[in-house]
C-alpha cells in the first residue's frame, strides 16, 4: 500500500495556501493526523496511510498476542509442554519474542518498498520504524493483558481498550493545538511526532520502542507470578446463577452476543457521532480548496465537498468493521465448537441446521443494529453542527452498506461449513479485502473491470444518489449461496474437521 500510494503520487506541487489551510483545518487534523511534508510523495503517503497501517498492525499483534499465549493456555494445548522442563514465564516469553520479530520485518518491508518507490531514505526508514515500535508496543499490550486476565475475551477486551484509548488520545491531541501534549501519551501520536519527511525526529519513536521492551519484560515477570490457567487479577470463585435467555438456542445466541454487542456499539457509534461532528468543517474546506477535492476523487472518494457525498463516503466505509464483526461472531461459533463446548448441546434434541441457523440469524441482527445505531449517530452529530444531513437520508446511507454486511455473512457461513478454521478472515473477505482491493485499484488507476471485483465499487452513494438496486439484489443472492452451501457443508461435516 505505501509503495503504491508513493509511486501513484502526482508531482506538481500544491499550492502553499491551500496546504496551510489543510494544516489548520481541525476535521482534518482530527480524522488523518497533522498534514506534514504533503510537497512530497513520502509525506502525502505517511499521511495518508501511515494511522491506518498502524492501527492494522497494532489490532494484529494484539489479539496475535492473546491468542498464542492465553488463548493456547485456555484450550490447554500448554500442558504437555508446561509439563516438561519449560516454565509458563519462559513459554511466554519465547512466544512474545517470536511474534515481536514480526512487525519488526512489516516496517522493514515497508521502509524499503518506499525506498524503491524513489522516496528519501531516511524518511522512509523512520516511518519503518514508527510502524514497527507500534506493533512491539502491542506485543506487549496483548502480552500484559494476557497475564492479567484468566480468559482470553478479557484479555482482548482490555487490550482492545488501551487501543481505543490511544487513537482517541491521538484524535484530541492533532485536533486540538492546546491539548497537542496528550500525543506523547499514545503510541499513534507518538508515531505521528516523528514527523518524518519533515524534520525526521528520532525521539518519539525512541521512547515509544523503550515503552514497548519495558512492557514485554513486564509480561514475562507477570508470568512468574501465577499459576497456570490462572490470572494475576483474582477472578470470584463462585456468583449467584445468571440463568436468563438460556431457555432456547435462539436465546442463548442472543445472550452470547449482546455483550460483545454493546462494546462494537459503543466504538462504532461513537466515531459516527465524531464523523457527523466534523462535517461541516470537512466540507467547507473541501469546498474551498479543489485541490485537495480532487486527491480524494482519485483515492476513490468522490464527492467530499457535500453533507450527503461526506456521509454517502463515510457510510460506505461502515460497511468494513460491521462486516469483521459479523465474521468474528461466526468465528466464535467455531471457536466454541474446536473447544468442545458444544458437544452436550448437539447431544441434545438441537440439530446442526437448527444451531447455525440460530448464530447466523442473531449475528445479521446484531449487524443491523449496529448500522442503524451508526445512521443515528451520524445524524446527531450533523444536526449539532447544523449540517444539513436529515434522520431519513442519514438511516438510508448506512443502510446502504447492508449488501456487503450480508456477503460477509454468506461468506462467514460458508467458511464454517467448509473450512471452520478460517471462518474470520473468510468471513471479513467481502468488506475489509474488498475496500482494499478498491483503494489500490483507484491508486493504481486499474481497468475499470478490475475495480469491478470489490462489492464497493457496485454501492450507490446514498444518500447522494439513489440506491443501486439491482447490484445490491444481485450481492444478496451471492450471500444466499454460499448461506445455503455453507450449511450442506456444516451438516455434511463432522464435528471439529
Amino acid at each position: 500500500m505505501s509503495a503504491l500510494v508513493a509511486v501513484g503520487y502526482r508531482t506538481e506541487a500544491l499550492d502553499q495556501t491551500a496546504i496551510a489551510a489543510l494544516a489548520r483545518n481541525p476535521a482534518i487534523r482530527t480524522l488523518f493526523g497533522e498534514p506534514v511534508a504533503l510537497d512530497q510523495a513520502g509525506g502525502f503517503t505517511v499521511w495518508r496511510t501511515g494511522i491506518v497501517l498502524a492501527i492494522l498492525l497494532g489490532v494484529w499483534t494484539m489479539l496475535t498476542a492473546t491468542r498464542i499465549t492465553r488463548g493456547e493456555e485456555d484450550a490447554g494445548r500448554w500442558s504437555l509442554l508446561l509439563a516438561g522442563r519449560t516454565t509458563l514465564a519462559e513459554a511466554v516469553r519465547h512466544h512474545l519474542g517470536v511474534l515481536a520479530v514480526v512487525p519488526v520485518v512489516v516496517g522493514a518491508a515497508t521502509a524499503a518498498a518506499m525506498i524503491a518507490a524513489r522516496v528519501d531514505t531516511t524518511g522512509s526508514l523512520l516511518h519503518g520504524a514508527g510502524l514497527a515500535s507500534v506493533g512491539l508496543f502491542f506485543v506487549a499490550v496483548g502480552g500484559i493483558s494476557a497475564q492479567m486476565f484468566a480468559s482470553r475475551s478479557a484479555a482482548n477486551g482490555a487490550a482492545a481498550a488501551v487501543l481505543v484509548v490511544g487513537v482517541l488520545t491521538r484524535m484530541v491531541g492533532d485536533g486540538m493545538p492546546a491539548l497537542a501534549w496528550l500525543r506523547w501519551l499514545s503510541p499513534f501520536g507518538l508515531v505521528a511526532l516523528t514527523r518524518p519527511f519533515d524534520t525526521n525526529r528520532g525521539l518519539p519513536v525512541s521512547v515509544l520502542t523503550c515503552a514497548a521492551l519495558l512492557l514485554l519484560t513486564l509480561a514475562g515477570r507477570l508470568a512468574l507470578r501465577r499459576d497456570v490457567g490462572a490470572g494475576i487479577l483474582a477472578t470470584a470463585d463462585s456468583r449467584p446463577a445468571r440463568t436468563a435467555l438460556l431457555g432456547s438456542v435462539p436465546a442463548f445466541a442472543v445472550r452470547r452476543t449482546m455483550r460483545p454487542l454493546a462494546a462494537w456499539s459503543t466504538g462504532i457509534g461513537a466515531y459516527s457521532l465524531l464523523l457527523g461532528l466534523i462535517a461541516r468543517s470537512m466540507t467547507e474546506f473541501l469546498t474551498g480548496n479543489p485541490q485537495f477535492a480532487a486527491m480524494a476523487a482519485q483515492a476513490g472518494f468522490p464527492a467530499l465537498g457535500t453533507v450527503e457525498g461526506y456521509a454517502a463516503t463515510m457510510f460506505a466505509l461502515l460497511a468494513v468493521p460491521v462486516g469483521v464483526f459479523v465474521a468474528v461472531r461466526l468465528a466464535a461459533a467455531a471457536a466454541d465448537e474446536n473447544a468442545r463446548r458444544l458437544t452436550l448441546l448437539l447431544a441434545a434434541p438441537v440439530t446442526r441446521l437448527r444451531l447455525l441457523a440460530a448464530e447466523a440469524t442473531i449475528a445479521g441482527c446484531a449487524a443491523l443494529v449496529l448500522i442503524t445505531l451508526s445512521g443515528l449517530a451520524m445524524w446527531a452529530g450533523t444536526a449539532a453542527v447544523r449540517a444539513d444531513l436529515g434522520a431519513g437520508d442519514a438511516l438510508a446511507g448506512a443502510w446502504n452498506v447492508v449488501p456487503i454486511v450480508v456477503l460477509c455473512l454468506g461468506a462467514g457461513v460458508l467458511a464454517l461449513g467448509w473450512k471452520p478454521h478460517a471462518v474470520a478472515a473468510i468471513g471479513a473477505l467481502p468488506a475489509a479485502g474488498g475496500f482494499m482491493w478498491q483503494v489500490i485499484a483507484d491508486s493504481v488507476e486499474a481497468p475499470s473491470w478490475i475495480r469491478a471485483l470489490s462489492p464497493f465499487a457496485h454501492l450507490a452513494a446514498v444518500p447522494a444518489t439513489a440506491p443501486a438496486w439491482p447490484a445490491a439484489s444481485a450481492m444478496a443472492g451471492i450471500a444466499v449461496a454460499g448461506v445455503v452451501a455453507g450449511a450442506i457443508g456444516y451438516r455434511r461435516r463432522d464435528l471439529w474437521a
